[in-house]
């Protein structure tokens, strides 16, 4: 039999409950456990229907069934590039100009609506579960969970030195420091617009980055990595300590015929897995439109 999650109780385990070994020792939410107890799932005690409530042994080993769940999104064909996929995850090169999920401004065309189709066309069935956020003119690796501990999982360690989210990104200017880190709290610049800001009530938000590359024309590539998950965060960040990502209009950063939208590319991800002991990485190329920008770029500087 086939279970989603395996796990082996070792000694010190002995004389625990399913539940309790499956929360503290492999961190399964309450809420999955829940549901898989309603009925919406199964458990296995050496490949046994069991209950959370039975006691376990040294050497006894646990298998879940997730709940079959399906996301009842539209498929269509949206271009899905993979970049890594396995029974939890499946990541994606997110092309520039679509959105993540469909919204009111954007009902359909988005990468989710991709998804759907990539997973029917595999004769797959899971609940589309964005890991990671990126925003419409960002490019780069999207992170899926096709289950819940996938999900939970990632977003238990994603403000931890156990992931790392890097970025690259062309600024305005030309910045100083060859390396920085700015650690100021963003929050709403106030209710009902998209824009954010940094301030004192804000939420704590750090970016460290490392300069790449400085241009004559008075441009900055940056080398970016994420140790907090705030919407805008890179956007917000840079354009307060005068750098904003190039062609970013929100930011007020400046438009060239450079690029057609802000300047910024998720580069990679790595991270544990959720269910397996094994560190994932995951790379994006630079996509076509960075990549003219960069050599337009190069080609003044040199001469």
């Amino acid at each position: 039999m086939e279970y989603d999650l395996t796990c082996e109780i070792g000694r010190d385990e002995a004389g625990m409950t399913v539940k309790g070994a499956l929360r503290r020792r492999r961190g399964v939410s309450l809420r999955l456990i829940r549901r898989i107890a309603n009925g919406n799932g199964a458990v296995f005690v050496n490949g046994e229907p069991a209950r959370f409530v039975d006691r376990i042994s040294s050497g006894d080993v646990i298998g879940l069934m997730y709940p079959q769940e399906e996301s009842d999104i539209a498929p269509q064909d949206i271009p899905i590039v993979a970049l890594f996929e396995d029974d939890d995850l499946l990541a994606v090169d997110k092309q520039p100009g679509v959105v993540v999920h469909p919204t009111k401004g954007h009902p359909d065309g988005a990468i989710a609506n991709g998804v759907a189709n990539y997973m029917r066309a595999r004769g797959e069935r899971y609940r589309i579960r964005f890991i990671n956020r990126l925003d419409m003119d960002t490019s780069g690796v999207l992170l899926i969970g096709k289950n819940g501990r996938a999900q939970s999982d990632f977003a238990a360690k994603a403000n931890t030195c156990s992931v790392e989210k890097k970025y690259v990104s062309v600024v305005n200017g030309l910045v100083a420091s060859d390396e920085g880190v700015i650690s100021l709290p963003i929050g709403l610049e106030s209710e009902g617009v998209a824009r954010r800001i940094v301030r004192d009530d804000g939420r704590p938000s750090v970016t460290h980055y490392r300069v790449k590359e400085r241009f004559a024309q008075g441009f900055t590539l940056l080398e970016l990595e994420l140790r907090t998950g705030r919407t805008h965060q890179i956007r917000v960040h840079l354009a307060h300590i005068g750098h904003p990502v190039l062609a970013d209009a929100l930011y007020g950063g400046e438009s060239l015929p450079l690029i057609g939208r802000q300047a910024l590319h998720a580069a990679s991800l790595r991270f544990p897995h959720p269910t397996r002991e094994e560190e994932i990485y995951i790379e994006a190329p630079l996509p076509e439109d960075m990549k003219r920008c960069l050599d337009a770029l190069r080609s003044h500087s040199s001469k």
